[in-house]
């Protein structure tokens, strides 16, 4: 496991202080999920993205386009 080191303004830091105590859990480890939410997030984005041109030109331009040919 790798270390970073970022530095957090005062009030930051006491929110995140204030999570970790309400869920007994480390400011680290709140930190880690918090980050791998944002990666998955932005994966997500990545991938729609690049995904929704294709479904736009096969002719997918809504939810009830693919729910009607996949339901």
């Amino acid at each position: 496991m790798s270390t970073l080191t970022i530095r957090l303004d005062d009030e930051l830091d006491a929110q995140l202080a204030e999570l970790a105590r309400a869920a007994k859990r480390s400011k680290s480890d709140l930190v880690r999920e918090m980050l791998r939410r944002e990666t998955a997030l932005a994966e997500l984005e990545r991938v729609r993205s690049l995904l929704v041109p294709l479904a736009e030109k096969a002719g997918y331009l809504s939810d009830e386009d693919i729910f009607r040919d996949f339901s």
